[in-house]
């Protein structure tokens, strides 16, 4: 098993003493894959466009078209690697941009750290090496350099609600959220007196997301704080007119290491459970929100696969897709119309057993489904039908290969 440790992470955490009971692992297990696409000569000599301009020249998509967007996360200098999504759901790397920030080198292993807009004209990408955060106008797979605003210690994780934008971050100094309001170009402006602490001083955030109509934020602790009640927590914040947000309200978690989550609808949120990378015991549990209340509606529902930590919900609320990474393997669950959950499929994919799976992004129709693999350093592209997945291939080039890629997202 591989642990992973991140800048100001779980070693830094445990100088804090007994408060800090979880630990941040992860690995793989045996798998298959199959439709890889490796580097041609074509995609060898594409170029990288880091003028003002857009790269490679705008990069316009069809009606049916689209692009996918990842992140290296490179210390050296952060970068966006560009895709065009085709009709058919499948990917052709078209070069990268520069987001003239730097990345850390290891897994962000949080959710949500690249960001496009909800009308698809501007993404937004953590800088978690040099405290920022990037802005990109965004034109078919052409990205356009906007502006780059300090977003605190560690930015990890974002989430988009209309104009207002929220920040995660995550260091010991840091740890908490602030919120910047949107402009009509994308551009980012702070908010007075948006930040605010998550309930715990050493919590490794693993996400953070508004709910559908953005008068709530949600973000996961994925340690054990032993001298808090409860111990394993979800904090929840509402958010007023002015993009404010409240307090940090500590509700329980139904399971260990709550990593990520997702919204159904704005009373319904599923959440993912690593159980510390515990082998075959993965879970996903389901709530009921109201106001800054949790109340459990599925608890820990088992995928029987290792290390899961990504989720996504389809379109229609009816099913979940789960990255796991120590099983290399995607999970499905049915979302009955109550809220509760079952497992479909604990295995509905497969991508190999170094290929690390660490982020989820689908087309807004849920036609077509995207997993980030750090361990390979590619893109896997998959058609969706309920909770089952047909796979189109896998994009291989431009990113790290085992080396900290983290990030996507699709339109």
């Amino acid at each position: 098993m591989e642990i992973r440790r991140r800048r100001l992470g779980l070693g830094a955490v445990l100088t804090m003493g007994a408060l800090i009971a979880g630990t941040l692992i992860g690995g793989v297990t045996n798998a298959s894959v199959a439709g890889v696409v490796g580097p041609s000569a074509a995609s060898a000599a594409l170029t990288d466009e880091d003028g003002g301009g857009y790269g490679g020249g705008g990069g316009q998509v069809g009606a049916d078209e689209g692009a996918a967007f990842a992140m290296t996360n490179a210390t050296a200098g952060n970068r966006i690697v560009r895709y065009q999504r085709s009709s058919g759901g499948t990917l052709n790397r078209v070069g990268s941009t520069s987001t003239r920030g730097l990345g850390i080198g290891v897994d962000l292993d949080t959710q949500g750290p690249l960001r496009l807009s909800a009308n698809h004209k501007f993404l937004y990408a953590v800088n978690a090496g040099s405290d920022d955060v990037t802005v990109f106008a965004v034109n078919g797979t052409g990205l356009r350099f906007v502006q780059k605003v300090y977003a605190g210690d560690d930015p990890v994780s974002l989430t988009v609600h209309g104009s207002v934008l929220y920040v995660l971050d995550g260091s010991v100094a840091s740890n908490s959220i602030r919120g910047f309001s949107v402009a009509a170009d994308g551009t980012l402006r702070p908010i007075d007196g948006s930040i605010q602490p998550l309930s715990s001083p050493v919590a490794v955030p693993g996400d953070i997301e508004f709910s559908p109509d953005g008068s709530l934020i949600l973000v996961t602790q994925k340690t054990t704080a032993n001298t808090l009640s409860p111990t394993i927590a979800i904090d929840a914040f509402t958010v007023n007119a002015r993009g404010v947000a409240s307090k940090a309200k500590r509700n329980e978690s139904a399971g260990i290491r709550p990593f990520s989550l997702a919204f159904r609808n704005n009373h319904q949120a599923l959440v993912v459970e690593s159980f510390d990378a515990s082998a075959g015991r993965s879970a996903v549990s389901s709530y009921d929100v109201s106001n800054r209340n949790l109340r459990v509606n599925s608890k820990s529902v088992p995928s029987s696969q290792t290390d899961a930590c990504w989720i996504v919900i389809t379109h229609d609320g009816h099913f979940a897709f789960i990255a796991n990474f120590g099983s290399g393997t995607i999970s499905s669950y049915r979302i009955q119309d109550n809220g509760s959950i079952d497992l479909q499929r604990a295995t509905a994919a497969s991508t190999g057993a170094t290929s690390q799976p660490v982020d989820l992004a689908q087309t807004a129709d849920s036609k077509y489904l995207y997993l980030l693999l750090r361990g390979t350093g590619g893109v896997a592209s998959f058609a969706v039908n309920g909770g089952a997945l047909t796979p189109l291939g896998i994009n291989i080039g431009g990113l790290p290969v085992a080396d900290g890629a983290s990030g996507l997202a699709v339109y």
